[in-house]
């Protein structure tokens, strides 16, 4: 069974930085893709990052590149989004997500994605 797990949200203030990290289990196949999303109250799901496991080809959200970085470890099936200079506009549940296609390029689309962990909260204080 598929699982994905979320961890390291939290409070943080304004100008600080986060790392959350994402495991995934129970998956059988060596291509695949994670990405990270993130939902504030009101307002649709919005795409951060992704990267291909295979190529290591990272994508981000417009306006996120340069300030948030999502990185790979094969050896704990671990994904990791690096957040700095975080601003109140970044107050969202943060979302990881598994596509098990065969890609080069990871999705931004949330649909193309079909196992999702519980969110984890992070919110910046002004």
């Amino acid at each position: 069974q598929v699982q994905v797990a979320e961890s390291g949200g939290g409070l943080v203030q304004a100008g600080g930085s986060l790392r959350l990290s994402c495991l995934l289990s129970g998956h059988t196949v060596s291509s695949y893709n994670m990405g990270w999303f993130r939902q504030a109250p009101g307002t649709e799901r919005e795409f951060v990052a992704t990267v291909c496991w295979n190529t290591g080809i990272t994508r981000y959200g417009d306006s996120l590149k340069g300030r948030f970085t999502i990185a790979r470890d094969g050896a704990k099936n671990t994904v990791y989004l690096q957040m700095n200079s975080l601003t109140p506009e970044d107050t969202a549940v943060y979302s990881c997500a598994a596509d098990l296609r065969f890609r080069l390029v990871g999705s931004t689309r949330s649909d193309d994605y079909d196992y999702w962990g519980q969110g984890t909260q992070v919110t910046v204080s002004s």
